[in-house]
């Protein structure tokens, strides 16, 4: 039976939080976890603990990613599950009028709870809090890079301010001095709160780890993949199998690299990839004038094969800013969106079947296109490439691997790594 449910508000922090899950920690380990591209229509098998929605509901119009998110619960619910995370991402990526707050308050509502803890802290990719502050690394949220987000910019470090233009309900704050104490203290701050929500500090994983023992039995959680890191212990420990989780993949197939994120990690993984790959720079503007579509991307694949292509639409924040307001911010999101879609669609039934993603919304097109041209809606979590990105293979008889990105993760050799971990090498 499904135990633990996750509403994710885009596929690369899907990936994140349900490679969390399905890893857990030692001695224990995770739960037996799939992830899956949109809400299911049919129920999860029995032998499923832990089920990851991906949503694109991040840069979603708010009633749109609120309705959603209720849905995906309703789904989670009648599965059976005891705990719902909703997954947002490290950076906190909203805007004052949303998504996080709402969708949270809807789900709030929905579960009729108060006291719901916020915390995207991830340290194992730097993301850390403290006195409510986001840190990436040794910078606080607004001089990372992500002041220059094309969609979400982060320009306050403030969760508590950042959440407080979302929502009307009180936020509160626990402080890491009562995190580190842990156990019945850090529970009793929680259970005792009237606010609707608290930001918790956390700088280390044993900051996680005691905050998922004290949450254990939160009917909802809100937060990054890092929120998730204690949670399958405590399903284990009552009762729930649990299952080895980095189970390696065996997929040798044709190989495709898609970058669509613009954030400063994934444009030194580019260039670090260029220098002995071959690449493809995608010039967004004769995309929107209709002079660039996916049968150039294909055919640039095609003439590459076996060489780790990548083609890519990343650009400087400067570059992108111009592109936008010359087109349309929406206009040029949704036009590469159906691009890397498509692309993607024709190089899987071309018997492409190692494809690689970065970007949180690229993924998103990308892992539904796949999906519904396999017919195969549930994915099987594998071994971790970097931390947060799994390997993630759909279908049976010549099976797909997908390694979905967001951003600003994993080492300048990403793409090459993450093929290698497809083909079994980690």
């Amino acid at each position: 039976m499904m135990l633990i449910g996750v509403i994710a508000d885009d596929f690369t922090g899907a990936s994140d939080i349900a490679n969390t899950l399905a890893k857990g920690v030692a001695p224990e380990g995770g739960l037996r976890t799939a992830q899956f591209p949109g809400i299911p229509t049919a129920a999860v098998s029995p032998e499923i603990e832990a089920g990851v929605i991906s949503l694109k509901s991040r840069s979603a119009p708010v009633k749109e990613a609120v309705s959603e998110s209720l849905d995906a619960l309703k789904w989670l619910l009648d599965q059976g599950c005891q705990q719902i995370i909703f997954k947002y991402c490290s950076t906190f990526d909203s805007t004052p009028a949303g998504n996080i707050g709402p969708v949270a308050d809807a789900l709030a509502d929905a579960l009729n709870v108060s006291g719901v803890v916020v915390c995207p802290a991830f340290p194992g990719t730097g993301r850390t809090i403290y006195q409510g502050h986001l840190f990436v690394g040794d910078v606080l949220l607004n001089e990372s890079g992500m002041q220059n987000h094309p969609l979400t910019p982060m320009t306050d470090p403030d969760i508590r301010r950042c959440l407080g233009r979302q929502t009307h309900h009180d936020v509160a704050h626990v402080a890491l001095a009562t995190v580190a104490q842990g156990g019945a203290p850090l529970r009793s701050a929680f259970e005792q709160e009237t606010s609707r929500y608290v930001v918790a500090d956390a700088v280390s994983d044993a900051d996680l780890l005691r905050l998922g023992e004290a949450l254990s039995s939160a009917k909802l959680i809100t937060g990054g993949s890092g929120i998730a890191l204690g949670l399958p212990r405590n399903m284990i420990r009552a009762g729930a199998k649990g299952a080895a989780s980095g189970v390696l993949t065996n997929v040798t197939g044709p190989e495709a690299i898609l970058a669509g994120s613009c954030s400063g990690a994934t444009r030194g993984q580019v260039d670090q990839h260029a220098l002995d790959h071959p690449t493809l720079a995608i010039d967004v503007e004769a995309v929107m004038r209709g002079e660039m579509g996916e049968e150039t991307l294909v055919a640039f694949y095609d003439a590459h094969m076996g060489q780790a292509p990548l083609a890519y639409s990343s650009g400087t924040p400067d570059a992108v800013r111009a592109v936008q307001q010359k087109f349309g911010r929406e206009a040029v999101a949704a036009r590469l969106d159906r691009l890397f879609a498509e692309t993607a669609r024709q190089l899987v039934q071309k018997g492409y079947q190692r494809i690689v993603v970065a970007g949180g919304e690229t993924s998103g097109a990308v892992a539904q296109a796949i999906a519904e041209t396999l017919g195969a809606p549930a994915m099987v979590v594998g071994a971790e490439i970097d931390p947060g990105v799994p390997v993630l293979t759909l279908g049976n008889d010549t099976p797909v691997a997908l390694a979905l990105k967001s951003g600003n993760f994993g080492a300048p050799d990403f793409f090459v790594k993450a093929l290698r971990a497809m083909e079994g090498q980690v």
